[in-house]
């Protein structure tokens, strides 16, 4: 494949998993990942990594996979029918991480390469990921945190990157059928091939990356923050929107299911425990409240 350089990209994509793993056993201080190597009938396979019940994190979930098959499954057609018919493979690094304390903020993070094939064809490839963060609670900090490491990735790519990737980044990550964002963004890029391979792997590096710094300091900083269970039954309250927005919306756990994907590895994002609660509405003027009200709206939070 001229130009394309697979074997560069696993590499690169399983020594991630290793160091993001690394980076969370830190914080967390307690527990370690368990890995759960697997196959698939159809080719490839991958590295399931789960972290459970730790003293920070409830259930963290970093996972690699190496998937081939022979045609490429309709929702990754859907808005490309040219390439159905095509044999593929698809690789990257996907993680959820769901903390103990509402304090600390649900985190998500994937970056991957398709490569779609054909006898006699140049291959046709592209690379998406990103990273957003879902709050329960709000802090003005924390998300201009999140948002100048994304925007410190994306600089060196060009000045409209950063801005481009983060509108995508509120807008696929939004629930239409609760007219609300699943959290407070950051970046989102799919179909990416404007770019040569290289600068366009350069980029994804940059954001898989980008994960632990925009991440790490949020976890430090609020992981020790006292809260009661009127904070615990509102974050499990909250991460029913987390589920929601997974199972109807998500691309990614689409491809996986409908690819014949390892159902353990795929389903690994949700949360351990949720609840859901008929026509629930925050008290007025309260930190709840606060969430929606003021949070979980596209903003620039860059702005001084």
């Amino acid at each position: 494949m001229s130009g394309v350089s697979t074997e560069a990209v696993k590499q690169y994509l399983m020594g991630l998993q290793d160091s993001i793993c690394h980076g969370l056993e830190q914080e967390d201080g307690r527990a370690s990942f368990l890995e759960d190597g697997w196959q698939r009938e159809e080719g490839g396979g991958g590295r399931s990594r789960v972290l459970a019940d730790g003293a920070v994190f409830e259930k963290a979930g970093v996972n690699f996979s190496h998937v081939t098959g022979a045609s490429l499954p309709p929702s990754a057609t859907a808005q490309r029918p040219e390439l159905a018919g095509r044999g593929f493979q698809a690789m990257g690094v996907s993680l959820v991480i769901h903390p103990h304390n509402p304090y600390v903020p649900t985190s998500h993070a994937n970056v991957r390469l398709f490569v779609a094939e054909k006898e006699g064809e140049e291959p046709v490839w592209w690379f998406g990921g990103g990273f957003d963060l879902t709050p329960y609670y709000g802090f003005e900090e924390d998300c201009r945190h999140w948002h100048q490491v994304a925007a410190d990735a994306c600089a060196p790519f060009g000045d409209d990157v950063y801005a481009r990737y983060k509108t995508w980044c509120d807008e696929y990550f939004f629930l239409k059928h609760r007219g609300e964002p699943r959290g407070i963004g950051g970046l989102f890029f799919d179909d990416l091939n404007q770019w040569d391979f290289d600068t366009s792997f350069s980029f994804m590096r940059a954001v898989g990356d980008a994960y632990l710094p925009a991440y790490q300091p949020i976890v430090a900083a609020r992981k020790d923050a006292a809260y009661g269970e009127r904070e615990r039954q509102f974050q499990l309250y909250r991460r029913g929107r987390y589920v929601e927005f997974n199972l109807v919306y998500d691309r990614g756990t689409l491809f996986g299911l409908q690819s014949d994907g390892r159902t353990e590895a795929i389903l690994m994002s949700l949360p351990p425990l949720v609840r859901w609660e008929y026509d629930y509405h925050p008290e007025p003027g309260s930190a709840e409240a606060q969430l929606t009200e003021e949070f979980l709206k596209p903003r620039d939070w860059l702005a001084q």
